[in-house]
């Protein structure tokens, strides 16, 4: 379909009843308490445990059609889902429940000189479509995140995990059932369609009020360029690891080693390494050597590639790109300043991290590289709601304008200011 192409009819008319549905749900998902919301995340994760036959054989219909297919195994594994997997599923959508209920909740609060008494007081969004690619679990986390934040959702899955979506969006359904809630809190577009994505970019009439994709590279960008509602995504993970002149190599080459390889086709993956050139001697040649002899294919300027035969020259375009895979760029600079240079230059404001034991260096680092998240001493691959105790995120944001960072529940509100008075008047 061409950019925002208006869709047949019968998609039109789909989306555009979803997206009424949704607004009506979350008018009464933002009159609802805590107890309603934790009890249908907490029925919605009994019903995972209940139906895993169910969903299992459904992943296998999608699980089959990939490989038939041809896809990479990375991708089927993305796709695939075991009852352990499930279980965690499960128990994420507890784990949501016992967060705090954002909504309601006092940010900040003072008094006039005048006696007024205003507060700042956490608010839904409305509604939040996602629209997202082959991971399964991502239906469960997402719904999971708008419905504790007070949101309806509106889901749009690919195709390729159509039937494992589903499956996993019945135990949604049967959650808020139980509790009382509208089904149309958590919806699923129930259609593969490619023109039902259009629809929500569009905004579905005025329904949606913020979007938020979660996927490859093409998705983000297209999202990011034809969607007329704010969104809420990072386009690339450029993430780098500088190792500082003042590091302790035992301690940074296993964060070297695990920011890069833990899982490489995450957006928190380390995809440039910068190594100080007044580093101690020996500081290059172990961090190198690490990374080759675990089996990652290093690229490196002309300074790195003296280490180690098995390093391959690096280009201008491997400085600004992300490989997701088992290859990092390697580079010299000279100090912080020019590691926050390169950075600048490069970097996409995901994720960037600084090996050192100066905390002088750390702090010039830590304030003036503009990403979402600037690390000291710990892997990228901390990258991660739940990592920050946020229970789960439904992705990683880069803009500035509203949530950045993990997208937690919190970060799902917006705010209303509720001011108090006397009988105040505005004077003349």
């Amino acid at each position: 379909m061409n950019k925002l192409e208006k869709a047949e009819p019968n998609t039109a008319d789909l989306m555009s009843d979803i997206g009424q549905q949704a607004k009506a749900a979350a008018a009464r998902l933002a009159r609802a308490g805590r107890e309603e919301k934790d009890a249908a995340l907490r029925g919605a994760a009994a019903s995972l445990r209940a139906r895993v036959a169910v969903i299992l054989e459904a992943n296998e219909l999608d699980v089959s059609a990939a490989k038939e297919a041809g896809r990479p195994a990375a991708f089927v594994d993305r796709l695939q889902l075991t009852p352990e997997r499930i279980e965690a599923m499960a128990a994420g959508l507890e784990a949501i429940s016992a967060l705090d209920d954002p909504v309601g909740e006092t940010m900040a609060e003072w008094r006039r000189p005048n006696k007024l008494k205003i507060e700042r007081v956490r608010t839904p969004l409305g509604v939040i479509g996602v629209i997202y690619e082959s991971r399964p679990n991502v239906t469960a986390d997402a719904g999971a995140l708008c419905l504790k934040s007070g949101n309806a959702s509106v889901l749009r899955g690919g195709s390729e995990s159509y039937h494992s979506a589903r499956a996993i969006h019945a135990c949604f359904r049967e959650g808020l059932k139980a509790a009382d809630l509208p089904e149309a809190a958590v919806q699923l577009v129930p259609t593969t369609d490619r023109a039902a994505v259009g629809e929500m970019l569009r905004g579905l009439d005025g329904a949606i009020d913020v979007i938020v994709p979660r996927g490859g590279k093409s998705l983000v960008g297209r999202v990011q360029e034809e969607a007329r509602v704010p969104v809420f995504a990072h386009l690339e993970g450029i993430c780098h690891v500088y190792l500082d002149k003042g590091a302790d190599l035992e301690d940074a080459v296993p964060v070297i080693i695990n920011s890069k390889l833990r899982r490489t086709g995450i957006c928190g993956a380390a995809e440039t390494l910068l190594i100080d050139t007044n580093a101690p001697e020996g500081h290059l040649e172990a961090a190198i050597k690490a990374l080759l002899d675990g089996g990652c294919e290093v690229r490196g300027d002309a300074a790195v590639q003296t280490v180690d035969v098995r390093v391959k020259p690096a280009t201008e375009e491997d400085w600004g790109t992300e490989y997701l895979d088992a290859i990092i760029s390697a580079k010299m600079v000279d100090g912080v300043d020019e590691a926050i240079d390169h950075i600048a230059t490069y970097g996409s404001n995901h994720t960037d991290c600084i090996l050192t034991e100066c905390y002088g260096t750390a702090a010039l680092f830590l304030s003036r590289v503009d990403s979402a998240i600037v690390l000291h001493n710990a892997s990228t691959q901390f990258a991660d709601g739940g990592q920050f105790g946020m229970g789960a995120e439904i992705g990683i944001a880069t803009g500035k304008m509203h949530a950045r960072g993990p997208v937690g529940v919190e970060q799902l509100t917006s705010f209303k200011y509720i001011v108090r008075g006397s009988g105040q008047t505005r004077p003349e």
